[in-house]
C-alpha cells in the first residue's frame, strides 16, 4: 500500500500541468541538490524530500530516477522519514539493493509494480539510523540489479538533504 501512495506522490510531483492546482504538490523549496514538497491534505497529506542522482553507471536510458524520504502524518502509526528508491527501471525479481553512506551499508528490498521498480528499507529498525547517516553524509551510492541483469550504481549528493528534510518534517508537523 505504501508503494502505491508514494508512487502516487511521485506522479503528482511530475504530473502534467492539466492537474488542478489543488492537486499539485506545493514546493517547499530547493536546498542545493534536494527539494522538499508537500501534497494532499488530512489523512492523505504527504511531505517529502527528493533528489536525482549526480551520476549513474552504466549510462542507460531510464525513466525518472529519484531518492525520496517521506513523512505520512495521516497513517496509523504516522510514518516519519520513510526511505524509497525509484530507479527508473524494473528490478530483478527477488534481488536486493544496497545503499552505502560513508562506511555504512544498508540493505533494501525490491518491489516491482508493472514496469516500475522501487526499493524500501528491509529492516524498519535501520530506517532512523539510515536517515541520520544520510543527513550527515556527503554522498550515497545505491546499487541494484535491473530485470535484464545489469548492475546499476546511482550516486546521490547529500548536499542540502538535512535542510530539505527539516522543511518537509515541519510542513507535516513531524
Amino acid at each position: 500500500m505504501r508503494l502505491r501512495r508514494l508512487s502516487l506522490a511521485i506522479v503528482i510531483a511530475t504530473a502534467a500541468p492539466a492537474l488542478a492546482a489543488a492537486d499539485q504538490p506545493q514546493s517547499l523549496g530547493t536546498f542545493r541538490d534536494w527539494s522538499a514538497y508537500m501534497s494532499g491534505s488530512g489523512d492523505q497529506k504527504v511531505c517529502y524530500a527528493l533528489a536525482q542522482p549526480k551520476s549513474s553507471v552504466p549510462k542507460k536510458k531510464r525513466d525518472k530516477i529519484y531518492f525520496l524520504i517521506s513523512d505520512w502524518p495521516g497513517r496509523h502509526p504516522a510514518a516519519r522519514g520513510e526511505v524509497e528508491i525509484v530507479p527508473g527501471f524494473k528490478y530483478k525479481d527477488g534481488s536486493d539493493v544496497t545503499l552505502k553512506v560513508g562506511a555504512q551499508t544498508y540493505k533494501l528490498f525490491t518491489k516491482n509494480d508493472g514496469d516500475d521498480g522501487s526499493a524500501w528499507v528491509q529492516e524498519l529498525s535501520d530506517e532512523k539510523p539510515m536517515v541520520e547517516a544520510l543527513r550527515s553524509g556527503s554522498s550515497a551510492t545505491v546499487t541494484g540489479i535491473s530485470s535484464r541483469g545489469s548492475t546499476i550504481r546511482d550516486t546521490y549528493s547529500l548536499s542540502g538533504l538535512a535542510d530539505a528534510l527539516d522543511k518537509a518534517h515541519d510542513a507535516c508537523g513531524m
